[in-house]
C-alpha cells in the first residue's frame, strides 16, 4: 500500500468532508497544516503527497528519494518546483474547474456589497437608526443598479465566462480582454485592449493566472484610466495588482471602490496598506471554498491519486524528463 501524506488538509476539509475514499488507496496521514521545519520529516517516507499551498521546491525534492507523485489540491501549482520534479520523474497533478461557480458567485457577492451596502444598512438598522426615522426608508449611500452598466473582464477562461453569463443576466454589457482569441466565447461579448477595458467599464473583474508578464499589471496608469464611479474586483491572484498604487487610488477617490479576495501576501501583515484603505472590502481568499466546490476538489484529487496508481496519471502539469 502506498504511503500518502496530506500536508495541509484543513483548508480543503475543515471537517465537513470525508477522507475515507482516499484511505482505500493507501496508508493515509492527514496533517491540518505543516510548518516549513516540519515538512521534510513528515514526507520523507511518502510515495504520494497531496499539497495545497505547502511549498515543495528543489532542496526538499532532492531529499525525497521515495516520492513518486505530487497531487496539488488546487488549480495553481506555483508552490511546486515542477521542473525539478520532472527531472526526478515525479508527475505533478492539479485540479481545474472545481471552483468556477463558487468564484463567480463570490464576484457578485462582492459587487452587490459595494453597490447595495447590505452589511452597512443592516448594521445601521440594528443600531436603531431605522427606528428613529420619520420616513419609511433611508439610504446610507446611493444604490447603484447593475442593469445597463458595463462589466469588464480581464481573463475570459472558465470563471470569466461564468461571470459574463451572470453579468448579462443582470442586464450588463460585457467587455473582455483575453491573452488568446476566444472564437467560441458566448455571444454579446466585445473584446477590447486593456486600456479600453479600464476606460469603458463600470466594473473591472480580474480572472487571469499570475505570470511574470502580468504581475502588477493593474498599476497607477490603468487605475487612472478608470471612471471615478467604477469598481475593481479581484478574485484571481493578489500579484496582479500593484497594491500601493491601488491604495493611493482609493485614498484619492480615483475609483469608487475595490473588493478583493486575494492579496500579494497571504495572510497579510497587519500593516498591509489595503487593510486600511477607504472603500475597500477584503475577504480571506475564500471565494473558492464553498462546500460543493471543496467536495469537487477532493473528489478530483482522489481521482488523480487513483489514476496515478493505475499507471495512467491525469491532469499532469509537467513533462517527465528521461535521464
Amino acid at each position: 500500500m502506498p504511503n500518502i501524506i496530506v500536508t495541509d488538509g484543513r483548508t480543503l476539509n475543515p471537517g465537513d468532508l470525508q477522507w475515507q475514499p482516499l484511505e482505500t488507496l493507501g496508508t493515509v496521514q492527514v496533517y491540518p497544516h505543516t510548518m516549513p521545519e516540519e515538512l521534510l520529516p513528515r514526507i520523507a517516507a511518502a510515495d504520494i503527497i497531496i499539497v495545497n499551498k505547502t511549498s515543495i521546491h528543489a532542496p526538499i525534492l532532492k531529499e525525497l528519494h521515495r516520492l513518486r507523485c505530487i497531487c496539488v489540491s488546487a488549480t495553481g501549482y506555483n508552490n511546486v518546483d515542477i521542473i525539478t520534479a520532472a527531472y526526478q520523474g515525479i508527475p505533478v497533478c492539479n485540479v481545474s474547474g472545481y471552483g468556477t461557480a463558487a468564484v463567480a458567485q463570490h464576484v457578485f457577492a462582492l459587487l452587490l456589497e459595494m453597490t447595495n451596502a447590505v452589511a452597512r444598512h443592516d448594521a445601521s438598522v440594528r443600531a436603531g437608526n431605522w427606528s428613529q426615522q420619520h420616513d419609511f426608508c433611508y439610504t446610507l449611500q446611493p444604490i447603484i443598479e447593475l442593469a445597463g452598466k458595463t462589466m469588464g473582464i480581464y481573463g475570459l477562461g472558465r470563471i470569466g465566462q461564468q461571470v459574463a453569463r451572470i453579468a448579462q443576466a443582470f442586464g450588463m454589457h460585457v467587455l473582455a480582454t483575453h491573452k488568446q482569441p476566444m472564437p467560441k466565447a458566448q455571444p454579446d461579448i466585445t473584446f477590447v485592449d486593456l486600456p479600453t477595458l479600464f476606460q469603458k467599464s463600470d466594473v473591472i473583474t480580474l480572472h487571469s493566472p499570475l505570470t511574470p508578464d502580468n504581475e502588477g499589471i493593474v498599476n497607477k496608469d490603468l487605475l487612472q484610466q478608470m471612471k471615478p464611479s467604477a469598481y475593481l474586483i479581484n478574485t484571481a491572484r493578489g500579484g496582479l495588482i500593484a497594491e500601493t498604487d491601488l491604495y493611493n487610488a482609493l485614498t484619492t477617490n480615483q475609483l469608487a471602490g475595490a473588493a478583493l479576495d486575494v492579496l500579494s501576501i497571504e495572510p497579510p501583515p497587519a500593516e498591509h496598506p489595503l487593510l486600511h484603505a477607504p472603500n475597500c472590502r477584503i475577504t480571506p481568499h475564500n471565494a473558492w471554498a464553498s462546500q460543493d466546490a471543496r467536495q469537487r476538489l477532493l473528489d478530483e484529487t482522489i481521482a488523480n491519486v487513483a489514476a496515478f496508481l493505475q499507471g495512467k496519471p491525469r491532469n499532469v502539469v509537467n513533462t517527465i524528463v528521461n535521464n
